[in-house]
């Protein structure tokens, strides 16, 4: 435990889980589409939606979203400057069921045009977690470079991935798993020790059966 799970992050408040751990939120998200993003909406559930506003959650995750941290004295400015440069937003009700009470989900578009929908959590001290990413199971609070891989559920892929990451002398912190059912759609989570070069990201999306990689890089 450090002395920031004790008196929280430093961050532009009033609030750790509502304020803090938006803006975490929206940043890991931005990061996640690896471009500016262009359009944003955004579901609001429980303690979220219901004292969201007065905490200024909704600021918070589009200040996230334009690449901003909790300590960014812009934050309660977010949507002033997504005006500014054209970033659109929108906020609703999201319908989830047995969710955590701060939980928001992010259906985004990046200025390529790419497309990502994100669940995520504030689990309180401004600490997150992505709960799904594209619809299927994750599970990570973005501490380390992560990989995100959707793959067909066949044998095989788990030791091609990891073969790729060994010739790039790429240490792996945590893996985990999900799939939808046997032979569907699957989802490998990869935390790194190191950040992930570009190449090796490129191998493995080229990899038969690698639908989509995305990657969260902390630099």
């Amino acid at each position: 435990m450090s002395i920031f799970d004790i008196i929280g992050p430093v961050m532009v408040g009033p609030s750790s889980s509502h304020t803090a751990g938006a803006v975490r939120i929206g940043y890991i998200c931005y990061k996640l589409m690896g471009e500016p993003v262009i359009n944003a909406d955004i579901g609001l559930y429980g303690s979220f939606l219901a004292t969201g506003a007065g905490h200024g959650t909704d600021k918070a995750l589009v200040a996230g979203l334009l690449g901003m941290l909790p300590d960014d004295i812009r934050v309660p400015d977010s949507f002033k400057i997504a005006d500014q440069i054209g970033m659109r937003y929108k906020f609703q009700e999201a319908h989830l069921t047995q969710a955590h009470p701060n939980t928001a989900v992010l259906g985004l578009t990046g200025k390529s045009g790419r497309n990502l929908e994100v669940v995520a959590e504030s689990v309180g001290g401004g600490r997150i977690h992505i709960r799904k990413i594209d619809g299927l199971d994750a599970n990570f609070a973005g501490d380390y470079p992560t990989i995100i891989i959707h793959n067909t559920d066949e044998p095989g892929h788990i030791a091609s991935m990891t073969e790729v990451l060994r010739k790039f002398n790429i240490n792996i912190a945590t893996m985990q798993l999900y799939r939808a059912c046997p032979g569907g759609m699957a989802v490998t989570v990869i935390e790194c020790d190191q950040e992930v070069p570009d190449e090796a990201l490129k191998i493995l999306n080229s990899e038969k059966g690698i639908l989509k990689v995305t990657y969260l890089s902390l630099e």
